[in-house]
C-alpha cells in the first residue's frame, strides 16, 4: 500500500478562483458602480466593504439593487444579514444562488 499523500481537496467555495456566478456578479459590481478594477481582478474572499474593493453604504445599495432587478428577489436595507452577505463576492454568490434558485 502506498503512502503517498495526497493533496487535500479544497471544499466548495474554497477556492481561489471564481465561479460563474461569482463571474457575474463581479460583472455587475463593476459595471454598476464604474469600477475601475477587471472583474476578474476580484477575489472571491476579498471584503467587499470598506477595506478590499472599497465600497461604501451607498455602493452596497446600489448593488442592491441591481441585483434584485436582475436576480429577482428583494434585497432589504433592514436585513440584519446584510453585514455577512456583503462581506465578500463569495458570500454575495452564495445568497444569490440560494433565493435565485427558490424562486
Amino acid at each position: 500500500m502506498s503512502s503517498t499523500a495526497q493533496p487535500p481537496i479544497p471544499a466548495i467555495g474554497d477556492s481561489p478562483e471564481q465561479s460563474p456566478i461569482e463571474q457575474e456578479l463581479a460583472v455587475l459590481l463593476v459595471n454598476a458602480l464604474n469600477l475601475e478594477v477587471k472583474p476578474e481582478e476580484i477575489g472571491p474572499n476579498d471584503p467587499l466593504y470598506g477595506e478590499g474593493l472599497g465600497l461604501d453604504s451607498i455602493d452596497i445599495l446600489e448593488v442592491a439593487l441591481e441585483v434584485s432587478r436582475r436576480y429577482g428577489f428583494q434585497l432589504r436595507s433592514d436585513d440584519e444579514r446584510n453585514q455577512q452577505i456583503f462581506q465578500s463576492l463569495r458570500t454575495l454568490a452564495t445568497h444569490v444562488a440560494q433565493h435565485r434558485s427558490a424562486s
